[in-house]
């Protein structure tokens, strides 16, 4: 089997395919203003709401008590935020930095504008706001990225800005 990018001569035989590996984005192939889709989105189950409340250890009644929950102003549980920040992210990944990141180097502007609920949604997408070379670390990059999290309706539940550190084209 050949590698990707690899052109052997066994590569051109009948029947033989190209062989293809999924990676991520080099820092030469991010553009700034492109905006990329992350599909298919992700409907949030009510087993990720508890499984992700509990494994950080946040034991805020919003999340797992929907008797109580029932009594805000939401009226019923909603995701925890940080699941739907994680999944967001999570979502890019295979599309934009899958074994081509080097480092998250941080978030900012972290915005849940509107509520995600068990059985919503996620659609999220990320818009390439920034790039340059990095001034300490040759063979790399910073990107600024935009992700953005829409329910079913288009609703925007969550948006981030987050700086990442991303490997130049071998």
């Amino acid at each position: 089997m050949t590698g990707a990018g690899d052109a052997g001569a066994g590569a051109e035989r009948a029947g033989e395919g190209r062989t293809v590996e999924q990676r991520g984005l080099w820092f030469e192939e991010f553009e700034v203003g492109t905006r990329y889709l992350h599909r298919p989105g992700r409907t949030a189950t009510e087993a990720d709401n508890t499984l992700f409340t509990t494994l950080t250890m946040n034991t805020q009644g919003l999340h797992l008590d929907e008797a109580w929950a029932a009594t805000t102003e939401f009226g019923g549980r909603l995701m925890n935020s940080m699941w739907t920040l994680s999944t967001m992210v999570g979502a890019s990944v295979t599309q934009l930095t899958l074994g081509t990141i080097v480092a998250n180097l941080g978030f900012t502007d972290v915005t849940f504008p509107h509520p995600l609920r068990p059985g919503d949604t996620l659609y999220s997408e990320t818009t390439v706001l920034d790039k340059r070379l990095s001034k300490s670390r040759p063979g790399q990059g910073i990107v600024t990225l935009e992700h953005v999290g829409r329910n079913q309706h288009g609703t925007v539940v969550g948006r981030a800005i987050r700086t990442t550190l991303v490997r130049t084209a071998p």
